[in-house]
């Protein structure tokens, strides 16, 4: 009788978590519905416990024009969670004797400011002071044009070194499209064969692949922003340029695929996945230390064109999370935040997506270039449409949504703009970071 009266309890208890689980993936389904519904994101979301794929929800177009719809195997550009499939290859490669973490770069590209100092494990934890090419004005020049190795090598080696090799963390792309000509070399093969023989291939991934020119009909996604209430059409870098920092497709199953193998030994030994886990500056090779609540995971997240992505993997908790956008005026952030909450049996708050309206001419009073000490960019303000949007100097526009008459946001940078124009200044924040601006 006892026994009975414990596994009835027992029996209840899972029911409960059960349907609380299940209560909280169809909140989360409707959160995503949401933001799509608002225009504040669309594209491919998943989680996966214990090994398996628990949650997917796919909102939005493939491709707008033709009101194609995504659905679970579109494609969609990962951006720089290609920096983990590069590291798995350096570490694969070192497995093979092919490459010494210790391996000079000056072995392979000589003319390279310090290559003589600069290690393989310096490229991979972005510590070798070698400047990032895409912070660059004139990378919006070439971006859409096919380069080679010759065209990236000479434009990297132009610039001078950022720091002594070593001695600092300082994020660069131009270290991971160096380390995909290295694996070229050193094997032989191209990159992309690379990715198909030692990864795609051995994990069954049909849908992980270098990218090339967006085919719709492929069922390969097209980046977006949405504005004056359509969705406008983002150019196209081409992918011949970020290389191994950045150029793989793939689809969220198959990136939680790729994670958990790597976790369980599946691809590199646990030796090396351990030396991956190597966090210096909180970056590893080819990954990122992340938080969550009490716990500690590791992955990459992306961003390409308007394409946005993140890939995390908590060993402790046995989940990880993936999830892509191809257009989003929103924070990505807080869809991982809520994506683990769920997976975890966490509740979380629906946001309100109630939109004030500003009168036109209160607008005009906002519009004008703005300027702050101590802050390295204007930012231009002006209305279009009946929308307040923001531009900083060489950058794209950005859509402010209204919280009062004078206070304005953009979620997917953290951004908040309060107007004063009376005195003709904006205070300006963004995470801890505050400014004040000054109408010019």
């Amino acid at each position: 009788m006892t026994l009975k009266r414990v596994f009835l309890v027992a029996a209840t208890s899972v029911s409960c978590i059960m349907f609380a689980q299940n209560s909280n993936r169809q909140k989360l389904a409707d959160y995503l519905d949401s933001l799509s519904v608002h225009h504040k994101v669309m594209g491919s979301f998943a989680f996966a416990e214990n090994g398996q794929p628990t949650f997917l929800k796919v909102t939005g177009f493939s491709d707008a024009a033709k009101q194609q719809k995504a659905n679970m195997n579109t494609q969609y550009r990962i951006g720089s969670i290609s920096k983990t499939f590069t590291a798995v290859l350096v570490m694969k490669a070192v497995e093979d004797k092919k490459l010494n973490l210790d391996t000079k770069l000056s072995q392979f590209f000589p003319e390279i400011e310090n290559a003589d100092k600069i290690s393989i494990a310096n490229l991979l934890q972005h510590r070798t002071g070698i400047h990032n090419l895409t912070d660059e004005a004139e990378y919006w020049n070439y971006n859409t044009a096919p380069q080679t190795e010759e065209s990236l090598v000479s434009i990297i080696k132009k610039y001078k070194s950022d720091f002594q090799p070593g001695t600092k963390y300082e994020y660069s792309n131009s270290n991971y499209i160096l380390l995909g000509f290295i694996l070229e070399k050193v094997y032989k093969k191209t990159y992309a064969q690379l990715i198909q023989d030692k990864i795609a291939a051995p994990l069954k991934l049909t849908l992980t692949q270098v990218g090339g020119k967006i085919d719709p009909s492929k069922n390969q996604a097209l980046s977006y922003v949405y504005s004056n209430g359509t969705y406008e059409p983002w150019q196209e870098t081409d992918m011949s340029v970020p290389g191994g920092a950045g150029n793989i497709i793939s689809t969220p199953t198959e990136l939680l695929k790729f994670i958990i193998a790597l976790e369980n030994g599946k691809l590199i030994t646990k030796n090396s996945l351990s030396q991956m886990k190597g966090f210096t500056d909180n970056y590893g090779y080819g990954i990122t230390k992340v938080p969550f609540d009490k716990y500690s995971g590791y992955g990459h997240n992306g961003g390409i064109d308007q394409f946005r992505s993140v890939l995390y993997y908590f060993p402790e908790l046995k989940v990880g999370v993936s999830a892509i956008t191809n257009q989003s005026d929103y924070d990505n952030n807080d869809i991982s935040i809520k994506m683990l909450q769920t997976a975890t049996g966490k509740d979380f708050k629906m946001p309100d997506f109630k939109e004030i309206s500003v009168p036109e001419g209160l607008l005009k009073k906002y519009e004008g270039l703005y300027k702050a000490d101590g802050f390295p960019l204007d930012i231009k303000i002006f209305s279009e449409g009946g929308k307040l949007k923001g531009q900083a100097t060489g950058q794209g526009a950005f859509p402010l949504e209204a919280v009062s008459e004078t206070e304005f946001k953009f979620d997917m940078a953290g951004i908040r703009m309060k107007f004063n124009a009376e005195k003709g200044t904006m205070d300006f924040s963004q995470g801890a970071n505050q400014f004040t601006f000054k109408k010019q």
